[in-house]
């Protein structure tokens, strides 16, 4: 029996991605609130890692301090915005490292996404 991690395939990838995407349209408080948030920072921070990439570092730095922050309670919306705006700009510089065409759209409207919240708590 083997206790290794499977790797996740692009269809798991692509539907974090798309929930994630979709996460940030709604209310980040209110979802941080029901630790919703919490998996989807932690499955996001798990798939960057899988990927295994220098370049991805920082996306996973400014993912676990948005974590932490989220956990910590009260919430320094311009602290959020600067790590939003942050991740947005990176992860739609990272779409450029998708093998997979529809994975890479999927980055872009995570980027997208990661911007326009970020400009919504400015």
């Amino acid at each position: 029996m083997s206790f290794h991690k499977q790797p996740k395939d692009d269809t798991q990838h692509q539907n974090h991605l798309d929930g994630t995407t979709k996460l940030l349209g709604l209310d980040l408080q209110e979802e941080a609130d029901r630790s919703g948030l919490d998996n989807h920072f932690q499955r996001w921070i798990e798939d960057l890692k899988d990927v295994n990439n220098p370049e991805l570092h920082q996306l996973v730095t400014d993912l676990q301090d948005l974590k932490a922050h989220f956990n910590g309670g009260s919430i320094d919306k311009d602290k959020v915005a600067q790590l939003l705006s942050r991740l947005g700009e990176n992860t739609t510089k990272a779409a450029v490292f998708a093998e997979n065409p529809n994975t890479a759209e999927r980055v872009e409207k995570l980027g997208a996404a990661l911007t326009a919240a970020a400009n919504q708590i400015k």
